[in-house]
């Protein structure tokens, strides 16, 4: 983990004058990644722009947004409750391994858990993804998606049976 000369942040709900923060932080942060589609700043515009940006938290270190984390309503093909799903989620890319993901991982998982949400899904790294609870889940898998990177965290007791896939937004653009 790198050193942060002050290593504390404040997570907080994103406000209006953040919007084109998280789109330039986003962009920036998965520029140099070779697993990006190039288009995940866009994925967030447009799920806030139909409502379906459920939660958006972003992780400020002195005054500035240097962490943002998205969840948007999943869909499930049985009735097994309200899942969602995880993504993206971002650092600023000279902060990044320094526990910022991984805080705004766990403060949005609480609150799914607080709302009462059966769950979260997730396509993402099996290294890690499971330090949270993610367990891969290839049967739970949208076709279309990477099933071997696919993921779910129940907060019930039973692994639902059947698709659980992403807001169809996911897959425009």
């Amino acid at each position: 983990m790198k050193e942060m000369p002050d290593p504390e942040w404040h997570i907080r709900p994103e406000s209006a004058s953040d919007q084109q923060v998280i789109y330039d932080l986003t962009k920036r942060a998965f520029a140099p990644m070779p697993f990006a589609a190039g288009n995940e700043q866009d994925l967030v515009n447009a799920l806030r722009a139909h409502g379906a940006l459920e939660i958006s938290l972003v992780a400020e270190h002195e005054e500035n947004v240097v962490g943002h984390i998205a969840f948007s309503p999943a869909v499930s093909e049985q009735d097994t409750g309200q899942y969602y799903a995880l993504g993206p989620v971002c650092a600023e890319p000279d902060m990044q391994r320094c526990g910022i993901g991984s805080a705004l991982i766990h403060y949005g998982l609480n609150m799914l858990r607080q709302r009462g949400a059966a769950g979260c899904v997730l396509v993402g790294s099996l290294d890690y993804y499971p330090r949270f609870g993610f367990e891969p889940a290839p049967d739970n898998c949208p076709e279309g998606e990477p099933a071997e990177y696919y993921q779910l965290l129940c907060f019930a007791a039973d692994t639902p049976q059947g698709i659980i896939g992403f807001h169809p937004l996911f897959h425009e653009g």
